[in-house]
């Protein structure tokens, strides 16, 4: 029997999750079927108790029921848990589990793919929401020296340094505003959602220098501004797709208990682009 997995979200025809793990299956000789769900905006929690009375195996969950998904599961993985949204379900023995694998995913792409370290390293965090909630747990896990959170509200961020503080050494996770930044830093991260307005954070010039890696976590054909900007001033940049296609590889490991290689895939999806 074939196994059924699917994308939840609203609006949905815009994902490539399907082109993504249709080439994982194939890769990892898996028979497993993927397809794109449309839930109603009041109708998650329906949605996934069809999908389990279905058969099926598991979901990917994305904008806006991450929040709900995590709400849903009987049982959270710790870096979901910690994240407080979730954008994978594995349904197994009666259990609804809820995983969070952006984090991951985004880690992968910068250790493996971009050859960039984050052991030692200074990290700079745009935003305080669910973003960047999803990868901070994994960016403690390689030993950063530091991670700043900056966000438009301070309060926010304090909030989330608060919230991972046992999971940090003293001083190791700290807050700014915008306005407060001080750098330069050896990766960026822009986990805020300007650059689905094609507008840009308020991050000064000083956070960049030479060999600085800037990450959008949006992507696109084109550099968002953001990727543009850190670029005039000396960093690498780089957009969300790896992050995209890593984060799907992690799901697809955590259901199939294979790993696919993810070069290929990433290469093919650019070029759709």
């Amino acid at each position: 029997m074939t196994d059924k997995y699917c994308v939840i979200g609203n609006p949905i025809a815009h994902s490539k999750s399907p082109e993504i793990h249709a080439a994982f299956a194939a890769q990892t000789g898996q028979d497993i079927a993927y397809e794109r769900r449309l839930a109603p905006l009041d109708g998650f929690a329906q949605t996934v108790r069809e999908l389990v009375a279905a058969g099926y195996r598991g979901a990917n969950v994305t904008v806006p029921f991450k929040l709900e998904a995590a709400a849903i599961a009987t049982r959270l993985e710790q870096r979901a848990r910690l994240a407080g949204a979730v954008n994978t379900l594995r349904f197994e023995r009666g259990e609804i589990v809820g995983d969070n694998t952006d984090g991951p995913g985004l880690v992968a792409d910068i250790v493996r793919n971009a050859g960039v370290p984050l052991a030692g390293k200074r990290v700079l965090l745009l935003g305080a929401g669910g973003a960047a909630r999803g990868v901070i747990l994994p960016f403690l896990e390689q030993g950063p020296a530091a991670i700043v959170i900056a966000n438009r509200t301070p309060a926010t961020a304090d909030a989330l340094v608060a919230h991972f503080a046992g999971h940090a050494a003293p001083g190791q996770v700290t807050a700014c505003g915008f306005e407060d930044i001080e750098g330069p830093f050896d990766v960026v991260v822009n986990a805020t959602s300007a650059s689905l307005a094609a507008a840009m954070p308020p991050v000064p010039a000083a956070a960049f220098c030479q060999g600085t890696l800037a990450l959008d976590m949006m992507y696109g054909k084109a550099p968002s501004p953001f990727m543009a900007f850190a670029a005039c001033h000396g960093a690498a940049a780089r957009d969300g797709l790896g992050m995209l296609v890593e984060q799907a590889a992690e799901a697809f490991a955590g259901w199939r208990g294979v790993r696919p290689e993810t070069m290929a895939v990433l290469e093919r999806m650019r070029s759709t682009l």
